[in-house]
């Protein structure tokens, strides 16, 4: 009963997060692009991702002869499921639950969101949806295998395979200035892991308008939508966990948050093509380089 009351209060907490890290993603992506973003509902904006919410759920979407099929429903209801395990291991750590089989869960929950796009995609009767379901899922075989390999990598390293070490955590002390080469390739796989630019291959609205979800309105998009900023806050986390204790920890994932905001703001969409082959190639050659090096 505990730990789901944990896990309650965790999936709120963040979700509120959400709305605000929305509303600051599009102020910042204003300013960027030298607009303003929102400033009209409430004090300078501060409440247009609570209309934009609100606009979402009264929206009726009336369905003729292509009813929406239950496999994409059920991607819908995946991925609101990852989010739930998500904030299920934040709300663990918020209690200082210490297992060593934190890591082991976190991997198996990071390998189901690929199942979940794919399955919205696939089941959407759409095929610019089912294009950015199969390009999200090809691209996943890529990356998250190198992401998987990263995080053992860290493990021998600090000799612990949990989400942390409360000796670790508590110090003063932090491993980026020694580490700083696998930090980068974790904030790329993590951008992977949540389709951000450059690597948002599953949405790509310039060629596959919106990508896996162009198909979903009202109740199902705010699904999708706000979970996929959920996983975005996980990984900041996670990232920002894994590479700095202390005070250290605290502004850093403040910082992973602004660098997701400003990449989206300011690279470009690589090719599909330089992403397999820099993952399929070039990080190979970097993780034999670091599995020397750690042993």
């Amino acid at each position: 009963m505990l730990y789901f009351i944990v896990e309650l209060f965790s999936f709120i907490f963040i979700m509120v997060f959400v709305a605000f890290f929305i509303l600051a993603e599009r102020k910042i992506l204003g300013y960027i692009q030298l607009r303003k973003g929102p400033n009209k509902v409430g004090v300078l904006g501060l409440f247009q991702s609570f209309a934009d919410l609100l606009k979402l759920i009264l929206k009726f979407k009336s369905y003729s002869f292509q009813y929406r099929s239950l496999f994409s429903l059920f991607g819908t209801y995946l991925i609101v499921l990852i989010s739930f395990l998500y904030s299920y291991l934040y709300g663990l750590f918020c209690i200082s639950f210490f297992s060593e089989y934190y890591l082991l869960l976190f991997f198996i929950i990071t390998s189901l969101s690929s199942y979940a796009v794919l399955s919205v995609g696939w089941g959407s009767n759409n095929k610019y949806s089912l294009y950015g379901s199969l390009r999200s899922s090809f691209g996943a075989v890529s990356y998250e295998m190198s992401f998987m390999c990263l995080l053992l990598i860290i493990g021998c390293i600090y000799n612990f395979y949990s989400i942390y070490d409360s000796y670790y955590f508590y110090s003063i002390n932090s491993t980026i200035l020694f580490l700083w080469p696998i930090f980068i390739l974790v904030v790329l796989s993590s951008l992977c892991e949540t389709n951000r630019i450059p690597f948002d291959f599953a949405e790509s609205e310039s060629d596959l308008v919106s990508g896996f979800n162009t198909e979903y309105c009202n109740v199902h998009f705010v699904c999708l939508f706000a979970s996929e900023y959920l996983i975005t806050f996980i990984m900041c986390w996670f990232t920002s966990l894994y590479f700095f204790s202390g005070v250290l920890y605290y502004i850093f994932i403040i910082f992973v948050i602004i660098l997701f905001i400003w990449f989206r703001g300011t690279l470009p969409r690589i090719y599909y093509n330089y992403f397999v082959e820099f993952y399929w190639l070039n990080f190979i050659v970097l993780l034999s380089w670091f599995v020397c090096l750690s042993f």
